[in-house]
Order: structure tokens, then sequence, then C-alpha cells
């Protein structure tokens, strides 16, 4: 189980997030949404603790994350990485297997099995050999998502994780989503869509600053919540996402 308590984070005196609290059980994926700037990704950062949080308590599996990290992997928004860093597909999901191999070793066999197999997954073993940045945007998505599972990690983190991407790409990534949860992992994902992917989440967390709902899409997608939680862009979100 994934527990966090009382989250805040602040930015030189100004609330990120606050009293932020909630928990998911293993073998589930849950969608958080909430307008842009209301926390969703300061949320994840810090829970892996990549930015500082002012209080709060945040445990996996009864111990502190801190902890584990090598039992949980994080996929960030496209926007936050270099892709003009000159690297092929094939050691871009072999970073996940450092902590395995070691720095500056060559990776074992078991290493290179895990991430052929994680590669073949995804559909891209084939193109293992291509530079990063001569791919398409929903080629990238699935070599990160190959070297998250080439980590073997137990939590997820994915950070709008279907922008710029194609159809086969979001259906790859739904079925191997569906599998990390039979599998018994947990899959926290952060999504502007309030549309068919918020269907496939288990729970929602809606958020802006703090939590605003937090349960099942019939409980969470509700006139009153949205408005709490966007405001007057409501009216303008509800068409937008009608129009796509």
């Amino acid at each position: 189980m994934l527990e966090v308590e009382h989250l805040d984070v602040d930015y030189r005196g100004i609330v990120a997030i606050e009293d932020v609290s909630f928990r998911v059980t293993e073998g589930q994926m849950v969608g958080v949404i909430g307008p842009n700037g209301a926390g969703k990704s300061t949320l994840v950062k810090a829970i892996l603790g990549l930015i500082p949080s002012a209080s709060g308590i945040v445990k996996f599996r009864n111990y502190p994350v801190k902890k584990q990290l090598n039992s949980i992997a994080y996929v960030p928004q496209r926007t936050q990485v270099d892709w003009e860093y000159p690297i092929t597909v094939f050691w871009v999901v072999m970073m996940a297997r450092t902590v395995s191999t070691g720095w500056f070793r060559q990776p074992n066999r078991k290493s290179q099995e895990i991430v052929k197999s994680a590669l073949e997954r995804v559909g891209m073993w084939e193109l293992r050999s291509r530079q990063i940045g001569e791919l398409s945007g929903g080629q990238q998505q699935r070599v990160f998502l190959a070297r998250a599972l080439a980590q073997q990690a137990d939590l997820f983190f994915f950070d709008e994780p279907f922008i710029g991407v194609d159809k086969r790409t979001e259906d790859i990534m739904f079925d191997i989503f569906n599998q990390l949860k039979q599998d018994g992992k947990i899959l926290i994902l952060i999504t502007h869509d309030l549309g068919d992917t918020l269907t496939k989440c288990d729970s929602l967390l809606l958020l802006n600053k703090h939590i605003i709902a937090d349960g099942s899409l019939q409980e969470v997608i509700t006139t009153e919540n949205l408005q709490r939680a966007y405001g007057n862009n409501l009216l303008f979100l509800n068409r937008e996402q009608k129009s796509a």
C-alpha cells in the first residue's frame, strides 16, 4: 500500500499542495486530475522526494518511500526530457538497470535479457539501435515505459503519458498497465483528459492545491466537484472535451 498523510509543499511561502492524504492498495491504477497549476506534478515529485515537502508522511509497504526508490519507477512528462542527448533506445532502457549492474560496468546477461523483454513488450526492440531523438512522440513514450518495466518496480508514476502519442501507443500502454495491475503493482497516472482515460482508472484523485474528491469515477466526476476544482474554467473545459 502507498500511504500519503497530510503532505504539504510550499514554494517561498506560496502553498503548492496542502494537507493531501490518500491511500492506494496493490493492483490499482489511480488517475490524478485537476486544472493547470493544481499541484499534480508537484504532488508526485514530493512523494518521490524530488522536491522537499514542508510536512507530511509518505510510506510504501509501511516504510518511507525514500528508502525504497529502487522499487519505484517514474516516467516524467516528455517536455522534461532532453531528446537531443546522443543515446540509443537500448541504452535508455538499460539505464534502469544501473543499480543492479553498477556504474561503469558492462550489463550482465540478466540485465540484457530484461531490457530486451521490456522493449519487446512495447514493440520497440527492432529500433533498439536508433537514437532516441529520431523517434516519434509515441515511440519515445514507449521507450520510457520500457525503461520503467526494466526497473522491475512495484510502484509506477506516469506524468501525462498520453500527450502527443498515437492510438497504437495508447493501446499498448493500457495493455501493459492492465498487466501490471494483475501483477499487483500500483500505478499513479497524472492526466488532463477527462474522457475515456478516466474510465480505465480504478479510482480518481481530483486535486487543486488540496484534495477536492477521492473515489470512484461516479463519486469524483460530479458538477459540484468539477466546479470546485476548475471554477470559471469549467465551461471552457467542457467545450474542449466535447470538441476533442
